[in-house]
């Protein structure tokens, strides 16, 4: 992907000179975010927003942090300015889409860039829990290391790429959040059965993917070779039923929450393809 010398966002918090004292030092007894995105899926919307802090304060109180600071290295610099980009690139597209389709004004979400551990509205959380977007703060959270594991335990191929489209995925759900998506998700998920409720999360997942397809299909003119086979061999790598095997040798698509290693390659390219949101009706299609 070519990066180099472009506009940056300005809407990157970098916390990775903030490392905790201890390596998951920071979730409190092991179950508030759990009890946040449980409140999140109950109660949603600006409700949901507003519960979020309040659980996230009484964790932070209970929680002794041991903050060290430390200069970061110049591959964390480049990394920071890379991801800057990629940002940038994401707000200049949505920008661009929300217009054309006079779906309001676009609100930037922002990126926080962590390394081991990290407080949000959505409770605290450690690297363990990869990238991730957080609807009660409407904040990406990325630790970098991730990617590297990406690599080294899910077998993808890497790249810069691969990065860039999962930051894409991950500002699919804040797409997902501002259009009312998301809350609608939470609240058929309080109303039906857990298979049903996962059936639901693997649509909206699935469609995070397409909102990243529909990303890189406006931003081809900074695409380089082998970037789109990079992409695809993160989602296959992330696939519910790839992860699976891998870990216990069997499948059971019922407790599938992202979808298939197929369907996740299917969607991105459905929507690089396209490059029109409407397109991305993942629920008609996958739910009866």
């Amino acid at each position: 992907m070519k990066w180099q010398g472009r506009r940056k966002s300005g809407n990157v918090e970098d916390q990775r000179a903030k490392g905790s004292g201890s390596k998951g030092k920071l979730v409190a007894g092991g179950g508030l975010v759990a009890v946040v995105v449980i409140l999140l899926q109950l109660f949603g919307g600006e409700t949901g927003q507003q519960i979020a802090p309040l659980v996230e304060q009484i964790g932070n109180s209970q929680t002794t942090q041991q903050v060290q600071t430390r200069e970061l290295t110049n591959e964390e610099k480049v990394m920071g300015n890379f991801m800057s980009t990629v940002l940038a690139d994401t707000e200049d597209v949505w920008n661009k889409i929300f217009s054309e389709y006079n779906l309001g004004n676009y609100k930037e979400p922002k990126m926080v860039l962590f390394t081991d551990a990290v407080s949000t509205a959505c409770g605290s959380a450690t690297s363990a829990s990869g990238p991730f977007y957080c609807p009660g703060d409407q904040k990406l959270y990325m630790d970098l290391a991730f990617f590297d594991e990406l690599q080294t335990r899910f077998g993808a191929k890497g790249g810069d790429f691969a990065i860039a489209y999962v930051t894409a995925h991950e500002v699919g759900h804040h797409i997902q959040t501002i259009l009312g998506t998301s809350n609608k998700v939470r609240q058929l998920q309080s109303q039906t059965s857990k298979t049903e409720a996962n059936k639901l999360s693997v649509a909206q997942e699935l469609q995070a993917d397409f909102y990243a397809g529909v990303w890189a299909h406006h931003n081809k003119k900074y695409l380089q070779s082998g970037d789109i086979e990079e992409a695809m061999s993160a989602a296959n790598a992330v696939g519910d039923d790839t992860i699976q095997k891998r870990s216990s040798g069997s499948v059971n698509s019922d407790s599938f929450t992202h979808g298939t290693s197929k369907q996740r390659m299917e969607w991105f390219m459905k929507g690089y393809n396209t490059g029109d949101i409407r397109n991305g009706d993942t629920f008609s299609a996958l739910i009866n």
